[in-house]
């Protein structure tokens, strides 16, 4: 059988040169329609493969899989089956939708059932998060952050480079491309000498990230490796960690991030698998110092994965304002797995870990509006001919990700939500 990532596949399905989802990628969701319940899909082109159905017809018997695990609402129980089930599933999926297999290509009637469009079908959350944490692992966004409130010669503080900062978030509020939430309200502290007050927040940000989902799980005491980490990651989301910086302000000093980040957090529906994104290894960062041991990574550990963001204002024409790259990141997954791990914290099948806004070396891959205006002294203009310092009520955050590598693209689709008015 041929590889599922083997760049001359092709399918009997329609696939469009810039779609997200060729067979090479093959990312499962959770899906729905009208006239069905929750259940796994994986995307291919701009259709949506039914697998609670493909299972039924007989597609998968030889891996003698529950249909309960594809009707699910949540994808925990198909990924506790384990990666070397699931990737050889991807595999299967593969094969049956290649070009030169007749299975499913030459039975009409199994296709009618088998298949939506994405356009039809309403998205849902991908898994039941337990556990949510973000990290801070993008060497210019915490230089950018810390020449602005610190002292640009000492940017980064004395532990950042020794291990990879993170903190524990709401996972309650993490929700599913395209909805909607209303702009937070809070504590605020207009200046020096006057009390805080309270009310909407005012300097809405978004900040490009990523997240990866455990797919493994571990018990209380249990310590993860960098050399096995990926055993205990099962996939890739785009991630935007919505914040409230002058509620963050004022709120963060003793204990870090509270309100002015746990209201909303919204992710892209396809979860694409770490064996789909192998391709677009990359090196990352050299590390100095010297990480201590358990810490140390090494060979290709970085992805090469384009990032864009757009703000689109209400009635009016979508905005680039940042082209960034996950390969900008400092702290690989692996590393942040290892640490969050090393003290013995257990982990859940379903946690999701965000890698912290992912800034590049240029202003214009800066990963949140905070350093794209740089705190708001260098407003941006959109094609409406209005400027932005921070987003506006009624703005759309659009987030996309994808690889590109001799003649495959393997996208994320989007992470996409407008912001309300203050309720």
């Amino acid at each position: 059988m041929i590889k599922a990532n083997d760049p001359t596949l092709r399918s009997w399905i329609d696939v469009q040169p810039t779609s997200d989802f060729p067979i090479q990628n093959l990312p499962f969701g959770i899906f729905k329609t009208q006239s069905s319940s929750p259940r796994i899909g994986v995307a291919i082109g701009d259709q949506v493969l039914d697998l609670a159905i493909l299972n039924k017809l007989g597609f998968l018997d030889k891996f003698k899989i529950d249909n309960s695990v594809f009707t699910n609402q949540y994808l925990n129980d198909f990924i506790s089956l384990g990666k070397s089930t699931t990737n050889t599933i991807r595999e299967h999926l593969s094969h049956l939708l290649d070009i030169n297999t007749p299975d499913l290509r030459d039975n009409k009637e199994a296709r009618a059932r088998l298949f939506q469009s994405i356009s039809n079908v309403q998205m849902q959350m991908p898994v039941r998060v337990g556990d949510y944490t973000d990290f801070y692992s993008s060497i210019d966004h915490a230089t950018n952050v810390g020449t602005m409130f610190r002292d640009p010669n000492n940017a980064l503080l004395p532990n950042w480079k020794h291990l990879p900062v993170g903190y524990h978030g709401r996972a309650s509020s993490i929700i599913i491309s395209g909805t909607d939430f209303h702009r937070p309200k809070g504590q605020t502290k207009p200046n020096e000498t006057d009390p805080p007050v309270f009310g909407p927040c005012r300097l809405l940000d978004f900040e490009l990230e990523t997240a990866f989902i455990i797919g493994k799980e571990t018990k209380l005491g249990e310590s993860v490796s960098t050399a096995n980490a990926k055993e205990h990651i099962f996939g890739m989301v785009l991630f935007n960690d919505w914040s409230a910086r002058d509620i963050q302000t004022w709120e963060y000093v003793p204990l870090g991030p509270f309100l002015a980040k746990n209201f909303a957090s919204t992710i892209s529906p396809w979860v694409v698998t770490m064996d789909a994104l192998e391709p677009f290894r990359v090196k990352g960062y050299k590390q100095e110092p010297k990480v201590l041991p358990y810490l140390e990574y090494s060979g290709e550990n970085n992805i090469d994965i384009n990032l864009d963001v757009y703000i689109h204002p209400d009635k009016n024409e979508e905005n680039l304002v940042s082209h960034s790259n996950y390969k900008f990141m400092y702290w690989t997954m692996e590393q942040q797995l290892a640490h969050h791990t090393s003290n013995g914290c257990n982990i859940n099948v379903g946690d999701m870990m965000a890698s912290g806004t992912i800034s590049g070396p240029n202003p214009d891959s800066y990963g949140s509006m905070l350093e794209l205006s740089w705190r708001g002294t260098k407003p941006l203009k959109m094609k409406d001919g209005s400027e932005r310092k921070f987003i506006n009520d009624n703005d759309t955050v659009i987030m996309r990700g994808y690889c590109e590598k001799g003649g495959v693209r393997i996208g994320f689709g989007e992470a996409k939500g407008k912001v309300l008015p203050a309720i």
